[in-house]
This record gives structure tokens, C-alpha cells and sequence, in this order.
């Protein structure tokens, strides 16, 4: 059976930088990581992980619970977090809570079960908020969203500034009929983006008819039944601010079964952008999240509590990390129709 020393000498490096690399500390380079990697590979070396968490008080594994896998943002933030984990020697526990508060806390009492060292979370609710007990099991570190009643750390997005510059890029165009179609508002990302909406009307002095605010759940579904329902109004919104990719696909369905052209009647922009967006007919005028660099910052956070814990209390100040997004114009959105 091999050890670190054949590991070592296969890597051209000491045993000191292989036991740094197995034991996840983060002190060595990059190259260097992935030659001792490649070396164990090629020996078939596995670590004795039970022996070594009993030693260290840590599993080097955490929990990630994600609210819809079938939605590219999450994979995106997932493979962020998967690139900064295999880093430093951490494997992770993905679960889908499929946008269920009741899987989510099954999965988050399952995750407690495989003593993972810490969580990453994108709430379906603001219950967790509340739920002390869940959130003193492990470290947690909330993404995307954040619930009402909210204390910790997270890496979200401005929500409130990307809403803001999409409505006021349709304004820049020359509408006044512009409607919304909202997450859900019990959650950060629901609750800003139709804050930024309000912004940007206030601001260009338009009247919000609250009748072209339709409030979905950021399902594709609930963005097919909001988009026919806004354009069966009188007069109909010459523009629609869909608040999440799927609500998108659901708003883009609708436009096609009502055989309305886009941006030909109706302009739209979506928030979220995705690999076929730039494929769609028209293409999508999105507001661009940067998910691949939310899940690698929200892996350093949670390294970050998950330290402080380990040296009995050390001092820790929880944070929210805002990042920038981007409006990617494309053909979706146009002048209003005469």
C-alpha cells in the first residue's frame, strides 16, 4: 500500500505539501495541488477519512442545498463551489429541495446525520431565519437569497441595482407600459428586484399600475400564467421585467402561444442569463449573474465560520458579499410599437 512518501516522491514534492493538500489546509499553490492530486491517481491513493476526521474534528465534507437543479443559475453557483472545494480537499453534499420548505428540512436533518462540517443554503423560505436550532447545528452560509429576518453571512447578487438598470433600460426606450413579473417576496431576491423595479419608475416620474405587477414564484409555470395574464389587460404593457430565467422560458412560451412578436409588440427583459439566451428567437436581453464566482465566494465564507469554530470561538463577523451584475442587451428589447 502506498503512502505520502511515494506520493510524494511520484510529485516532486515534500511529504509536508502532501499532507497540507490531504488535510485541505489551503497553503499550497495551485500547480502544486494538482500535481500531488494527479500523483494519487496514479498510485490509487485514498485517504482514511473517518481516522482523519476523528483526528481533526472535521469531516471535510459540506452540505449544499440548492432550491431547483433543473435551473442552470444553480448549477452554475454548484460547479463555483465543487472548483474551490476540490481545492482544498472538501467534498460536497448536494441536495435539491425542489422549492419544498418540507424537503429542505429533511435534507437539512440528513445532512446533520453525516456530520458535515458546514452548509451552503438558497432558502425556499424565510422559516430557516427563525429556526435556531437548524442553524446552530453547523455552520451556514446563505446564496441568492436571503430570508426576511435574516442574520448571518451570505453571497448574493445587488438585486435591487439589476432590477433597477433593466426597468430603466426599457424606460431609455421609450416605455410607459411597463409590468413585472415578481419571485416570490418573502425571500431577498423576490423582495429587491421589485424594489428596484419601483425605483426606476419613481425615479423617471411613471405611474405603477398595480395591475402590471403579477406575482409569480420563480417557476416557469408561474411566468406562462402571469405573461397571459398581463397581455389579456387593456391596454396590454408594450414591456415585461420577468424576475428569474424560468419565469422567462414561462413569459417567452406565452408571447409564442398568443402569437404575440417580441419585440415587435412587446419587449421583455429577463433576469438571469443562460447559455441559450443568445439562441433564442429573438434573443434575450438578460440581466447576467456572476453564479460561477457566487458559489466560490460562498465556499471561502463558509471555510471562513467553519475555521473559527474549529479554534473554539475565534472571532468571526458575518458579512454579506453583494456582487455585480451585468445587462446584456440583445434583440428582445426594442422601442415601443406606434
Amino acid at each position: 500500500m502506498y503512502g505520502t512518501r511515494e506520493i510524494a516522491r511520484l510529485a516532486k514534492v515534500s511529504v509536508a505539501t502532501v499532507s497540507a493538500v490531504i488535510n485541505g489546509k489551503g497553503t499550497v499553490s495551485a500547480e502544486l495541488t494538482s500535481r500531488v492530486h494527479k500523483a494519487m491517481e496514479a498510485l490509487d491513493y485514498h485517504p482514511n477519512h473517518l481516522a482523519r476526521s476523528l483526528r481533526v474534528r472535521r469531516t471535510y465534507t459540506i452540505g449544499m442545498m440548492i432550491p431547483d437543479v433543473t435551473n442552470p443559475f444553480f448549477t452554475d453557483i454548484m460547479s463555483g463551489v465543487q472548483h474551490e472545494a476540490r481545492l482544498h480537499g472538501y467534498s460536497v453534499i448536494f441536495c435539491d429541495a425542489n422549492e419544498n420548505p418540507e424537503f429542505e428540512r429533511q435534507s437539512l436533518k440528513a445532512l446533520s446525520s453525516r456530520r458535515v462540517d458546514g452548509v451552503l443554503l438558497a432558502p425556499t423560505d424565510s422559516d430557516i431565519a427563525q429556526d435556531r436550532p437548524t442553524r446552530e447545528r453547523f455552520p451556514m452560509v446563505f446564496f441568492d437569497r436571503i430570508p426576511a429576518g435574516f442574520r448571518g453571512s451570505a453571497v448574493i447578487t445587488d438585486n435591487f441595482e439589476g432590477a433597477q438598470t433593466a426597468t430603466s433600460h426599457l424606460i431609455g426606450l421609450g416605455h410607459e407600459r411597463i409590468a413585472i413579473i415578481t419571485g416570490r417576496q418573502n425571500l431577498s431576491n423576490g423582495s429587491e428586484r421589485l424594489e428596484g423595479f419601483r425605483q426606476a419608475l419613481y425615479q423617471a416620474r411613471l405611474p405603477l399600475s398595480e395591475e402590471y405587477v403579477r406575482r409569480g414564484d420563480f417557476g416557469l409555470e408561474s411566468g406562462y400564467q402571469c405573461a397571459l395574464e398581463l397581455m389579456r389587460l387593456s391596454p396590454p404593457p408594450t414591456a415585461i421585467f420577468s424576475c428569474n430565467n424560468q419565469m422567462t422560458l414561462g413569459l417567452m412560451r406565452a408571447l409564442g402561444e398568443l402569437a404575440i412578436p417580441c419585440p415587435g409588440r412587446v419587449s421583455t427583459v429577463g433576469f438571469d442569463d443562460f447559455d441559450w439566451a443568445a439562441s433564442f428567437s429573438p434573443r434575450l436581453t438578460t440581466v447576467a449573474q456572476p453564479s460561477y464566482e457566487m458559489g466560490k465566494k460562498a465556499f471561502a465564507l463558509l471555510m471562513e465560520k467553519i475555521e473559527a469554530r474549529l479554534n473554539d470561538g475565534a472571532p468571526y463577523e458575518d458579512r454579506v458579499l453583494r456582487l455585480k451584475n451585468e445587462l446584456r442587451i440583445r434583440d428582445s428589447s426594442a422601442k415601443p410599437y406606434s
